[in-house]
């Protein structure tokens, strides 16, 4: 239950600081993104999520790391690059000063965490480590070379986000998979937060975004994801010490090729410009988010491949990551020569779109999706409710009180009805989802029943996601690439064919959380203020919790 509470502490703890950093930027004037030629916003953007996603998840674990060497050292590193980060989003910093702090955090990891590169597996003769006089400067130039790579690759909104969520999901699949090491749960609970505070912060983030993340942000994530990438394969385990190198290679790539390219040109390698691979993918005609989730998929197939790989020869690694470097720069070389670009009135976009806008005309779809879950998710918590083996006395009386007190607000103060609907579900569903996984009823173990409970939070994602499709309100809850990631995220990680991936119960109940939440945003959103049907549905499955609870008691 400690990794889905942080998870959720740390995301709405973000949610929550980021409108107050947000307003009180704008006023200050302090830590706004002005725009320029070379940045695709057009007005002026605060740059505090960074600050309240390091709040959000480096405060619970510090209080919760207890003297571990290492996951202290990273804290403290983590804490120079948010102190440094914000100064240089208020004041500009100098490229040297940056360099100073990012070089200062990666020393009191080395210094006072004992992390550094030294074994090389397979790359070495057999039982060679690298010495400390290159094991040393080596760790330091790679902590600060990622940390800045994920730093300039925040160029289009949600792009560092989201390529980061993957980075630190899999990290987090890895710490679990990797057997015993010192620092373990704490590193696992660090990925759970970050994960968390990603979540919250591409509410704001995704297109048009109305906050950035600023460098605080974007250095803390490569910052963290080094550090955490290098801690897990440096130790005792038996995974390749070349998985960094996948974890982290897209946006390593896309450094690397632009600093080049400036060097080329006769500039010097930290001056800003258009170069980067998310800019070459607009100037092919992408549109922003089509780039933005572009980058996502090939981040999503180097991550699922370092998980695929992580046993396998340091020569292997590398020569995936070499072909795929290759192959990128090689793609981008050729349509970049020939001057070609996405074409917007071919087959697609006059046959696929075309008849997606007659569906969307005729309400045919929506008349059949919006239904589905308006009732659907009531349903699905109505499941949630039975599938526990027994419902505790406390938590039947929890649902009584939840029950006057809707019916209570929506007397009293029928504006603060959907409000309450929400607390009550945030709070409930994930209480529910863990018991079911605990220790489930046996009509939910085996038979129809049980694959009803596999597949039902699918069918309500997939309905969700058709209304959004077709909906033709102008207000309420907007979708955005991240949500269509979230729901991909939490349909593919518990189906993936590793056995290990699969046997993790939390990526189930993660999943169908995610699911749920997604779906209530989207169900007020639609309904435009009069949620009574769903609050009756909830008011009902509610009822259903009560019941069984007495039934438990007598």
């Amino acid at each position: 239950m400690i990794f889905l509470s942080t998870l959720l502490i740390s995301m709405f703890v973000t949610m929550a600081l980021i409108p107050i950093l947000r307003a009180g930027a704008l006023r200050l004037h302090a830590a706004v993104d002005i725009p320029d030629a070379r940045k695709v916003h057009d007005h002026p953007v605060p740059k505090v999520g960074g600050l309240a996603m390091a709040v959000a998840a480096l405060v619970p674990i510090a209080l919760l790391a207890d003297g571990d060497r290492f996951v202290n050292a990273v804290l403290a590193g983590a804490s120079i690059i948010v102190a440094f980060g914000l100064w240089d989003d208020i004041r500009n910093l100098n490229w040297k000063v940056k360099l100073a702090g990012q070089a200062a955090a990666a020393l009191v990891v080395v210094a006072g965490g004992g992390l550094k590169i030294c074994f090389l597996g397979s790359c070495l003769p057999e039982g060679v480590l690298l010495a400390d006089p290159l094991a040393l400067p080596a760790t330091l130039i790679v902590i600060v070379g990622v940390t800045n790579a994920i730093n300039l690759s925040d160029g289009l909104d949600g792009l560092a986000g989201g390529t980061s969520l993957l980075i630190f999901l899999t990290i987090g699949f890895l710490c679990y998979s990797s057997g015993q090491f010192p620092g373990r749960l704490l590193a696992m609970l660090l990925c759970t937060a970050v994960i968390g505070g990603i979540f919250g912060f591409l509410r704001f983030n995704t297109y048009p975004a109305t906050v950035f993340m600023g460098d605080t942000g974007s250095q803390l994530l490569g910052f963290l994801a080094i550090t955490l990438a290098l801690g897990i394969t440096q130790q005792n385990t038996p995974m390749s010490p070349m998985l960094p190198l996948l974890l982290v290679g897209f946006p390593v790539l896309d450094t690397l090729s632009v600093m080049v390219e400036r060097v080329r040109s006769g500039r010097s390698p930290f001056a800003p410009d258009k170069n980067h691979i998310h800019h070459k993918l607009i100037k092919l005609g992408l549109f922003h988010t089509e780039a933005v989730v572009t980058i996502y998929a090939v981040t999503g197939l180097l991550t699922i491949a370092a998980v695929m790989l992580r046993y396998h020869s340091e020569w292997l690694l590398i020569g995936v990551y070499a072909v795929f470097c290759a192959l990128v720069l090689a793609a981008l070389y050729v349509l970049e020569k020939k001057g070609l670009r996405m074409p917007r009135k071919g087959f697609f976009e006059l046959t696929i779109k075309g008849r997606l806008k007659s569906l969307r005309d005729k309400r045919l779809p929506i008349r059949v999706c919006f239904p589905a879950v308006v009732w659907g998710l009531p349903l699905l918590l109505a499941e949630a409710c039975l599938v526990p083996a027994e419902i505790p006395g406390y938590l039947g009386a929890a649902g009584a009180g939840s029950v006057g007190a809707i019916l209570f607000i929506r007397y009293v103060r029928p504006g603060w009805t959907a409000s309450a609907l929400r607390a009550v579900f945030y709070l409930a569903v994930p209480v529910l989802l863990w018991m079911g996984q605990a220790a489930s009823a046996g009509w939910a173990q085996n038979g129809l029943a049980a694959e009803a409970v596999k597949w039902a939070p699918g069918a309500l994602a997939l309905v969700t996601v058709l209304t959004l499709k077709f909906t033709q309100r102008r207000k309420g809850f907007r979708p955005t690439p991240m949500d269509f990631l979230i729901i991909l995220i939490a349909l593919v990680v518990p189906n993936l064919p590793e056995p290990s991936i699969r046997s993790v119960a939390m990526g189930s109940l993660a999943a169908t959380l995610i699911i749920m939440y997604f779906g209530l945003e989207v169900l007020i959103g639609e309904l435009r203020g009069n949620i009574t049907k769903p609050m009756v549905g909830i008011l009902a499955a509610l009822g259903l919790l009560i019941l069984r609870s007495a039934a438990g008691a007598g």
